[in-house]
Parts: C-alpha cells; structure tokens; sequence
C-alpha cells in the first residue's frame, strides 16, 4: 500500500514538474499582437465548429487575433490547423471561409486539413508548409505547450495569447486537461517523436493557399 501512494505522489510531482518545464520554456516567447516579430505565417488551431458553419465562441477569438496580428503587418500567410478528418465536420474550410469573408485573399490562407492535435499542427507546420519562423494562435492556457512543441521540434516560434473575453467555468475542465496534454506532449516531443497521422507532399507558404483547397 506504502509503495503504491509513493508511486502516486512520485506521478504527482512528476507531472507538476513538466507542467513548469513547459510553461517556463516557453512563456518568454508569449507576446501580444503589437510585440510579437514578423514571421512565415500566422498559424491558428482549430476548435469547435457548428453544422451551420459557424464558428466557436474560442475559435472566433483565435481568427479575429489572427486577423489583428495579420494587420499589425507581421505576416499576410495564415494557416488553419484543425480537424477535417470526416465528411460531416470541417473546422479548417470554415476557417477559411471565415479569414476570407474579413478580405483575406484565397493565396494567403493555407489549410492543414490534418491538424488533428498540437503536436501533429507543429509537425506539419515545419514539415509541409516548411514554416521557420511562425506565430501561433490559441488561448492562454494552451499556448504555452503549442510554442514548446513548436521550438523544440526546431522552429522560431512565438505565441498570441486569444482571450479576447472570459470564458467561464468550462475553463476549470480545460485547464486541467491541458496540464495531462503538456505531460504527453513532453514526451511526445522528447522521447517518441511520432509522425502525425498524414504527412503527404510539401505545400510551402512561399506557394499559394490555393493549394490546399478541396472545394
């Protein structure tokens, strides 16, 4: 019984440990809108998207900073990483169609149709879109682990925090998902190193959005 409460609280304290190994690397690289340096492009993670096409109350926010930054003049290439892994739901084409109804042009808004979670949207933001320098777009309470996966896997990357409002008692929940989701991606990013589920041929952001169009 002894042995099993260590193991416990030795998971515990493990757990904690990389919680502020990650926030810690990566918080000096959170900047706002005005601070942050130019770069490749602007990526912003998918979140919930409704049947009727529109988006999350999250996802708004994280699309409108985008769009913020984007005007600040730190970069005219947006990508859209999300889930569009089924027929019936499709965050990234909604992205997209959201970017461009703000006058973004087709070109400039590349959608990563397999962005399926924060390590396989990092891996493909090198990897096909073959970003160096990128600034990332979420809430606060995931930025910090999107910007560790980001440079650890060799990129300049920066963070925009997207909390343009609060977002009440659902946070307690994703707070606390999100400390299990930085211990994965710990070692994810530093032990396993898997590939994401599809790679596929490069489409780099010096090419045109239009590329990664499926409608």
């Amino acid at each position: 019984m002894f042995a099993a409460v260590g193991m416990m609280l030795a998971g515990v304290v493990l757990l904690f440990a990389v919680d502020y190994q990650v926030r810690s690397y990566a918080n000096p690289y959170i900047m706002s809108a005005g601070e942050v340096p130019e770069a490749d492009a602007i990526m912003v993670l998918g979140a919930f998207v409704y049947p009727n096409g529109n988006v999350s109350t999250m996802l708004r926010d994280r699309l409108e900073t985008a769009i913020d930054i984007s005007r600040e003049g730190k970069s005219a290439k947006i990508i859209v990483s999300g889930d569009h892994g089924r027929t019936d739901y499709d965050e990234v084409n909604t992205m997209k169609q959201y970017l461009m109804k703000q006058q973004f042009r087709d070109d400039d808004v590349f959608m990563d149709h397999a962005g399926f979670n924060t390590y396989q949207s990092m891996y493909r933001a090198r990897d096909i879109f073959k970003v160096h320098k990128l600034i990332i777009v979420t809430q606060q309470y995931h930025l910090s682990r999107a910007v560790y996966l980001a440079r650890k896997m060799g990129l300049e990357a920066y963070g925009v925090a997207a909390d343009k409002q609060d977002y009440g008692n659902v946070m307690i929940k994703y707070k606390a998902r999100e400390m299990l989701a930085r211990s994965k991606d710990f070692i994810n990013v530093n032990v396993t190193k898997p590939q994401p589920k599809f790679l596929g041929e490069a489409i780099p952001v010096t090419t045109s959005g239009t590329l990664t169009n499926d409608k």
